[in-house]
């Protein structure tokens, strides 16, 4: 818990992550493998220990350079799972039990552990170039395949009830820190995922599982021919026709999961581009209606408040903000976008209180990275209106943040460390050297949290201790 005691001791309140959910192609955890499991490779074997499911030596074992790799851990965590099976008290066995037969959790539990279980056993096959019968889910061959699989999807499911079990530790001491967690929900799912296998009929696909039609966006500041992101769309007459079940529980596990959720890709429940399948590049696509506030009337009558936060960026209409007012979520702001001609709203003297305001987000470039990169005309408008000097730019630009009319102000972690652009966690329209950046360990002194701290105060973010 190192650095949940880092952020308190900086006296944030607020710890914004990025998506939980088992990540996609090239790692994006943007295009998930499912909308609702969690991602197992974050699993902690330190905690795994403490309870008495590892042994010594399999710690060691493991402590290899990180990120994660999952195959390369799974013979651990099989390990792990052994000693859960001849460790676990009464107590944690019920536990388990009553994770897997909750009726909600049920719900996901079954796709998700078959889903992955035959992925596995065929090398990470794509769901389509399974055996016709598995892939249109033909009752019978599913039956027999979760006959030969059985231990290997019991397997699955207890690493999603330690996923579970641990993250409820985090967010737990999260809040007896006075920290709140906002989570993230993708737009969509990947088409070679959990949901798209068992929901078919929700998205739009040919009669072989591909889809007819892929999600991106036009060409914007990010990229000149837009971004093709592969995802099959979404076929919104087939979810009003349900109910918007599985929005609904997608909203409901994720609100369960955190105390607010940034809903990704905010544009596309207005009206979402998409291209059709084959398309070298997003540029030749075409706007499609999407729910609108339907949805989230619908959402709210189901669960309640709905404690959302809307990713409107990009190239945002008037019909789009509209929606955003109606439903009652703050939108985001970019300080780095408020220093170019045509994103005048993102400047920092035009913030508004209803909004979350970033110094980047995890598509930007690091704020320094970002300044280095500008030509030298620009660098002197950016450090004439921050009032800043070229050595102090970051800074100036998270006290500009802190002191601004927004709500929330979020600062990416490379941005509190004051790192270049070899820290970038994403470049939106390219597929390789993506998000895999790691905090350092030396990252988190006490001296750049406690300057961090008494900013938070003087820009009166949050009260004061003694106060």
């Amino acid at each position: 818990m190192r650095f949940l005691d880092w952020i308190h001791r900086a006296r944030f309140g607020v710890w914004q992550i990025l998506p939980l959910t088992p990540a996609g192609a090239g790692g994006s955890p943007y295009s998930p493998l499912s909308s609702f499991a969690g991602d197992t490779t974050l699993i902690s074997f330190d905690s795994l220990a403490d309870a008495g499911w590892f042994d010594g030596t399999d710690v060691a074992a493991t402590l290899a350079p990180r990120p994660w790799s999952t195959e390369r851990d799974r013979p651990a965590l099989r390990r792990a799972w052994a000693h859960f099976g001849e460790r676990a008290d009464r107590g944690t066995r019920g536990d388990f039990e009553a994770f897997v037969e909750d009726r909600t959790t049920r719900a996901w539990l079954e796709d998700w552990s078959l889903f992955i279980a035959i992925r596995r056993r065929l090398r990470n096959l794509p769901w389509t170039e399974w055996d016709p019968a598995l892939a249109r889910r033909d009752p019978a061959a599913l039956r027999a395949i979760s006959m030969e699989l059985t231990d290997e999807i019991a397997f699955e499911r207890w690493l999603q009830f330690v996923f579970a079990r641990q993250w409820a530790r985090v967010r737990h001491e999260a809040h007896s820190r006075g920290i709140a967690i906002l989570g993230d929900l993708p737009y969509y799912p990947a088409h070679d995922s959990a949901d798209v296998w068992s929901h078919p009929a929700l998205f739009s696909l040919d009669s072989s599982g591909r889809p007819r039609r892929i999600a991106g966006v036009p060409p914007d500041y990010f990229s000149a021919t837009g971004q093709l992101w592969g995802n099959p769309t979404l076929d919104w007459s087939a979810h009003r026709d349900e109910g918007y079940a599985w929005w609904i529980a997608r909203l409901a596990a994720h609100l369960a999961r955190f105390d607010a959720v940034r809903l990704d890709h905010f544009r596309g429940y207005e009206s979402a581009w998409e291209v059709d399948s084959g398309s070298v590049t997003a540029a030749d696509g075409r706007w499609v209606e999407g729910p609108g506030r339907d949805l989230f009337d619908v959402a709210r009558a189901r669960l309640g408040d709905l404690p959302c936060v809307a990713e409107d960026l990009g190239e945002i209409t008037g019909q789009v903000r509209a929606l955003r007012r109606t439903v009652g979520f703050p939108g985001m702001s970019v300080l780095q976008f408020g220093f170019s001609e045509g994103q005048e709203h993102h400047r920092i003297d035009r913030i508004e209180p209803n909004c979350v305001a970033y110094t980047g987000t995890h598509d930007n470039d690091t704020t320094r990275g970002w300044f280095e990169a500008l030509a030298a005309e620009e660098r002197e408008r950016v450090l004439e209106q921050l009032g800043a000097v070229a050595g102090d730019v970051v800074p100036r630009m998270i006290e500009r943040l802190f002191a601004s009319a927004a709500h929330v102000g979020i600062v990416p972690l490379q941005d509190l460390l004051d790192l270049g652009s070899t820290a970038r966690m994403n470049r939106p329209g390219s597929i390789e050297g993506n998000w895999d950046w790691g905090l350092p360990v030396s990252g988190l002194s006490g001296a750049t949290a406690d300057r961090l701290a008494g900013l938070i105060s003087e820009t009166k973010r949050r009260p004061s201790p003694e106060g």
